[in-house]
């Protein structure tokens, strides 16, 4: 039988529509980009916070690719000894590292050097900070469930791979801060029982410092090849899953209120992308951070109370630092540090359980359908406690990472610091949890008290009895979206029908 032809489009007169009406008539490349901007034009995209952050976390990225590639030509991997004979007079003569000498010339000699460095190293800390706030509003608005839990177990791998680059680069320069916190992960890694003695081998090559730098050096060079293919992995599920949106009127499975992907949404993006990295520029040019020259070469002797590493592993070394000294085990003849299990058990169990909550809360809760429509924190009340609890336990360790300065600028003692940080660390979650979750169902009641009594309106009405009650007004379910939508053109009104 005999088929209706689709009608073309008619002539778009934006620049956009030029623009695409030029790649159509050029080269086949040309055809399909024009085509696939047209289905990006029909394509609704849900302006979201998670859609913020990855921005952030993509502007991050790229900032750190670009300032990393003008870094490598002028680093020199090499944990060979050297005596230093560069511009910062005050290390003349000292035995350095060919890593440290490079780093102190490429900061202070190169021109635009140290600004480039500082750059790369904020970008460094900003990216796993988006990556945390993704997670955050994932988890509570419950973004990892079907269709989407291979999207999360993807999140959370980028995370572990950004912590592990991240912290790959805090080492390279071989200063004598970074050399601090590779004597700690030297120490812990020794305290592995049966595969600790080979993974410091692996990692350092024999004694610290060993081959670290170099070792580091690789690994640091892999980290973002990794992220590129866990970032297109990720992204290729979020595009077939199609748009997440928060709930409200008019929004469900088949119908997404939100601005056209092309050109509004992808404006919006490539802005905030800009934005980041014009921010991340003005820090790195306004804001000294890792002033190597000042820290001197790595030495293990000289290793200074206040050392920090950076934010995102401070959670590892205060977990470390919570830990009764003397937990120790002698078992079928060896001896068990309980001091460095028991921390590394309980992040590992942490990050096992934070990437298995997919499946946990489908199994416990026998949700099974796909979603399209993101929940409210108050509607999930377990939820909101869980995670509420989790952020207590992650938020605890981080804190006791810094446990040396709380004490000294508060001036407190440091064993009571700890003491006080160990509790909160085992009450906190669960007082997190019970307030979270009460707080939650607290909100509910109220939405639905609202929405079966009216609100409050102010005017109070007597009663033939002389007694006063307040009137109420009917609060709607839901209220309509506030969105703005294109007027089609005007009808043209009929001789006899105007006013």
């Amino acid at each position: 039988m005999p088929t209706a032809e689709r009608e073309p489009d008619p002539p778009d007169p934006t620049r956009s529509g030029r623009l695409l009406a030029w790649l159509a008539e050029g080269n086949p490349l040309g055809r399909r980009a024009s085509a696939l901007a047209r289905t990006l034009h029909h394509r609704a995209q849900p302006t979201t916070w998670a859609l913020l952050w990855g921005t952030v976390s993509a502007g991050c990225f790229v900032v750190l690719l670009v300032t990393g590639l003008l870094l490598l030509p002028a680093y020199d991997p090499s944990g060979e000894v050297v005596t230093y004979a560069g511009g910062y007079a005050p290390l003349h003569g000292l035995a350095v590292s060919r890593a440290f000498a490079s780093t102190v010339h490429l900061s202070l000699d190169v021109p635009g050097g140290l600004l480039v460095r500082q750059t790369h190293h904020w970008a460094a800390l900003v990216l796993p900070a988006s990556l945390v706030l993704q997670l955050t509003g994932a988890f509570f608005t419950g973004a990892f469930r079907r269709p989407r839990r291979a999207a999360w177990v993807l999140l959370v791998a980028t995370f572990v791979v950004v912590l592990g680059a991240g912290w790959s680069g805090y080492g390279l320069p071989d200063d004598d801060l970074s050399g601090t916190g590779l004597r700690i992960v030297e120490g812990t890694t020794l305290a592995l029982p049966f595969v600790g003695t080979w993974l410091t081998f692996a990692l350092f090559g024999g004694e610290y410092p060993g081959r670290v730098v170099e070792h580091l050096y690789v690994v640091h060079l892999l980290a973002p090849a990794a992220l590129v293919v866990l970032v297109a992995l990720r992204l290729r599920l979020v595009l077939r899953a199609g748009p997440v949106q928060l709930p409200g009127a008019g929004r469900d499975a088949d119908r997404v209120v939100g601005l056209p992907a092309w050109p509004q949404a992808a404006a919006r993006v490539l802005g905030l992308g800009f934005i980041t990295a014009g921010v991340l520029t003005l820090m790195g040019a306004t804001m000294t951070i890792s002033p190597v020259w000042r820290y001197g070469p790595a030495s293990p002797a000289d290793a200074y109370a206040g050392s920090q590493p950076d934010w995102y592993t401070a959670f590892l070394d205060g977990a470390l630092r919570l830990v009764p000294p003397g937990w120790e085990l002698s078992v079928a003849g060896r001896t068990w540090t309980l001091a460095v299990l028991v921390p590394l058990a309980a992040i590992g169990t942490f990050f096992a359980v934070l990437l298995a909550w997919p499946l946990l809360e489908e199994r416990l809760g026998g949700d099974r359908g796909e979603h399209q429509v993101l929940d409210r924190p108050r509607d999930r009340p377990a939820r909101t406690g869980v995670g509420a609890a989790g952020a207590t336990f992650y938020g605890t360790l981080w804190l006791a990472g810094s446990a040396d300065l709380l004490a000294t600028q508060l001036h407190l003692s440091f064993e009571g610091v700890v003491v006080a940080l160990r509790v909160v660390l085992l009450a906190g979650p669960v007082l997190a949890f019970a307030v979270a979750r009460t707080a939650c169902r607290t909100l509910r009641a109220y939405e639905e008290e609202r929405e079966r009594d009216g609100a409050e309106s102010g005017v109070l009405e007597q009663s033939p009895d002389g007694g006063f009650t307040e009137r109420h007004v009917p609060v709607p379910s839901a209220r309509a979206p506030r969105t703005l939508t294109a007027a089609g053109p005007p009808e043209p009104i009929a001789a006899g029908d105007g006013p």
